[in-house]
């Protein structure tokens, strides 16, 4: 099968090289896949060396990803597979199936003290030099690190947890995140400056100079002005909200979802301000100064930055670029973007997590239409809402009044959560399908369980935290399984892309954008057919990987467009 394996097409490799800075510079250990020790090589040029060692397809050892890959993908060297330890470490240190080993008893130590994000970014210079400070010196400035021997200790942990499959795959699938990571910045997303600005101009009028608003935003604050009655500052969240207090308004907050439920002739021109607002700071023209160069936006993602597992983002918001920007993102001349989203991906984790065999025949097709052809609900909206209550944990209201339906058509999947919420109210952790474990309640949480009982009000307040703690682990399991898919597919389907093209990374099809289900692909127009084959295909393979044969689909919506705004 092309690509079949998440971190290449092999899981298990006969060779580890394992990359280390020491003061005396750069050393490799070659170990063979049972650990015995191959041999170690002074490495005077860390590029030359792993394009030299990469055809026999290792899997790269080292501390950190992001302070390995950067340079070797500047120097024009891709790699197939790593072991990220940074990452994994945190996986391993947390997960219930290794809390027995050597290196989750162990006390907290520099791998604990590694960084989750990366350094801040620095401003780029007139040379079009590195967005971001991600190259290392040549001295490791963590000397405390032994690659090998956190190495080791992390493989007798995997081996002794019973669970070395489901482990295995989970750290594979980290690790090819990290490298995807670090993929997507550098390639970037193609971006178009002057489409950018000419959207900002429509809606925000002419760029200012200064610290002067834009036109249109100075208009709408006119026009706030005047139904009030008086002046104010839109952008001073406590100004206004005495301002509209001292208009009459009856408002606790200035949140647009509280404003829409007045009526007065402020709210009309204050709600559009708040909205254009928003896109000048979040992704106005200082924005595209800052993180599009070149034709490209590099926003920097963080694999692992969320306790289920979804990345986050450290600079640039890729994980909130909104549609009056997504028109600027438009695929080079001879390219095409290939868009594609996984439908209704949480439900349909659930429905194979749980085994569940009649959520699983509703989503044979659109899995909203198949709850209501089974009669767990009368409408479709209905089953949406019914379903993010059973995810997460809204029990009260129509979601809640649509639960027992849920729990009478698809016991098994309501089964599944409702046992993970209990645990988090008892204040016990959960794992997703592949072994990662949600955090344990702090300390204050555990104090004021400890109280309940004293007086009603630590009884109501102790209940109110035991019933948060049950909602987040509720959506744990879900929402962590749904993210291991997420890098299964995307680990997959880089792969593909790869064995796709010649030359180097930016030459071939490859990965550009990724948003929890969705990922953006830069393809060369004739070769479209064929990556949103392996788009789809990729989907299924994740599918099978994590689950198996369970009957559950995994449909991926894919669509070849010329601007990213043309897929919606």
């Amino acid at each position: 099968m092309r690509g079949a394996g998440v971190g290449g097409a092999r899981e298990t490799g006969a060779v580890f090289i394992v990359l280390a800075r020491t003061a005396a510079g750069v050393v490799a250990r070659r170990l063979a896949d049972d650990g015995a020790d191959e041999g170690t090589d002074a490495v005077a040029d860390p590029a030359a060396y792993v394009a030299q060692f990469e055809p026999r397809r290792p899997r790269w050892v080292w501390d950190d990803t992001r302070r390995w890959y950067p340079a070797l993908l500047a120097a024009g060297v891709r790699v197939e597979r790593c072991v990220d330890l940074r990452l994994s470490h945190a996986i391993l240190r947390a997960s219930r199936l290794t809390a027995r080993s050597e290196l989750a008893r162990a006390a907290p130590g520099p791998w604990d003290a590694l960084p989750a994000e990366p350094e801040p970014s620095v401003p780029r210079s007139d040379r079009g030099e590195a967005l971001f400070a991600l190259d290392e010196p040549a001295v490791d400035p963590a000397p405390d690190l032994d690659p090998v021997a956190e190495w080791r200790l992390q493989r007798a942990a995997v081996a002794g947890s019973g669970e070395s499959g489901r482990l295995g795959l989970l750290l594979a699938a980290e690790s090819a995140g990290a490298l995807v990571a670090c993929e997507l910045h550098h390639t970037g997303l193609p971006f178009d400056v002057e489409r950018h600005d000419a959207t900002l101009t429509e809606l925000l009028g002419p760029r200012p100079t200064g610290t002067q608003r834009p036109a249109r935003l100075e208009a709408l604050k006119g026009a706030i002005d005047e139904a009030l009655g008086f002046a104010v500052n839109p952008d001073s969240a406590v100004e206004l909200l005495r301002g509209l207090q001292r208009a009459g308004i009856r408002v606790e907050s200035t949140r647009s979802w509280e404003l829409k439920r007045i009526e007065h002739p402020v709210i009309a021109p204050l709600l559009e301000y708040k909205k254009r607002s928003r896109l000048l700071t979040a992704n106005g023209w200082r924005w595209s100064d800052e993180w599009v160069a070149d034709g490209r936006f590099r926003a920097v993602y963080v694999p692992g930055g969320v306790v289920t597992g979804r990345w986050a983002a450290s600079g640039g918001g890729a994980l909130q670029l909104p549609k009056e920007v997504r028109g600027a993102v438009v695929a080079d001349p001879g390219w095409a973007l290939v868009v594609a989203d996984a439908a209704q991906l949480e439900p349909r984790v659930l429905a194979a997590m749980s085994g569940d065999a009649g959520l699983a025949r509703a989503g044979r097709s659109d899995l909203y239409e198949g709850m209501v052809a089974s009669g767990a609900v009368d409408t479709r909206a209905h089953a949406k809402v019914a379903m993010l209550g059973a995810m997460y944990g809204a029990t009260t209201g129509r979601s809640g009044a649509l639960l027992p339906g849920l729990a009478r058509a698809y016991p098994r999947a309501m089964r599944l959560v409702d046992d993970a919420a209990r645990a988090g109210e008892r204040g016990e952790t959960v794992s997703t399908l592949l072994g990662r474990t949600s955090p344990p309640p702090g300390d204050e949480w555990l104090a004021v369980q400890r109280r309940a009982g004293a007086d009603a009000a630590s009884d109501a307040r102790a209940r109110s935290w035991a019933r948060s703690q049950g909602r987040f682990t509720r959506n744990f399991i879900v929402q962590g399984t749904a993210a291991e898919w997420a890098l299964s597919w995307m680990g997959i389907l880089r792969g593909r892309l790869w064995e796709r093209g010649a030359g180097s990374l930016d030459e071939r099809p490859h990965l550009v954008f990724f948003l929890h289900d969705e990922v953006v692909v830069h393809a060369p127009e004739n070769d479209v057919e064929g990556v949103l084959a392996d788009v789809r295909d990729a989907a299924v393979a994740a599918g099978r990987l994590l689950f198996g044969e369970a009957p559950v689909d995994f449909p991926v919506t894919a669509v070849a467009v010329r601007s990213y705004a043309d897929a919606k």
